[in-house]
């Protein structure tokens, strides 16, 4: 569909002039430039302008809308993925704790049960290590194994060295008491080992 609009335009400014230019006595137009009512004539042009026709007006706007619904919808999903994604990563989380937590529950029993056991000293004692040795059972089923140290050479990614002892009857840097044991799962460091460990000058020199 097409609309014509007629606009009318301005007489050149040069026929102005030399129409003021062949009359200098008066100054005014000519009479072939002026119109009837004493107005000076304009040049009529029409102008073609483009439309857009109904039909296709309402195809646009339909697409619009449905662009406007998709995007929604998509934003909608996202985020309910994201809340079930950040739901599965918590409970996921608590299984994992609950499951540790598990292994631990009947060592921290037979720690009660010791607070309240009113035995002897060695009896307390023979008590306390089976307490222990079951806790390194618990670990060893969370695949946590302990740090290799006294013996051993010393091993910065493993070791933390709380003090260097002359030891002429040891290996240079060979760890000789642990002080805290480390851990680690699999190859994985849970914390490093603190050890003392021997400084041999002889060896140093030799």
């Amino acid at each position: 569909m097409r609309r014509i609009v007629v606009e009318q335009r301005g007489a050149a400014p040069d026929k102005l002039q030399a129409a003021k230019a062949s009359d200098p006595g008066n100054g005014s137009a000519s009479p072939a430039d002026v119109t009837p009512s004493g107005q000076s004539s304009e040049e009529l042009v029409p102008v073609e302008t483009a439309t857009v026709p109904q039909e296709e007006y309402d195809r646009l706007k339909a697409e619009r809308d449905l662009l406007f619904d998709r995007l929604a919808r998509l934003q909608a999903e996202f985020e309910n993925s994201r809340k079930r994604e950040s739901k599965e990563r918590a409970d996921f989380r608590d299984y994992a704790v609950s499951s540790a937590v598990e292994q631990f529950l009947p060592v921290l029993d037979n720690f009660q049960l010791a607070l309240k056991s009113t035995g002897s000293a060695d009896q307390l004692r023979t008590g306390v290590e089976l307490i222990v040795r079951q806790m390194e059972d618990a670990l060893r089923a969370l695949n946590v194994q302990p740090v290799e140290a006294v013996g051993a050479a010393f091993d910065p990614r493993v070791h933390e060295a709380l003090e260097m002892v002359e030891r002429p009857d040891l290996p240079d840097h060979q760890v000789f008491e642990e002080v805290r044991r480390g851990y680690r799962i699999r190859d994985r460091l849970v914390r490093p080992a603190l050890v003392r460990v021997a400084s041999n000058g002889q060896q140093k020199e030799a």
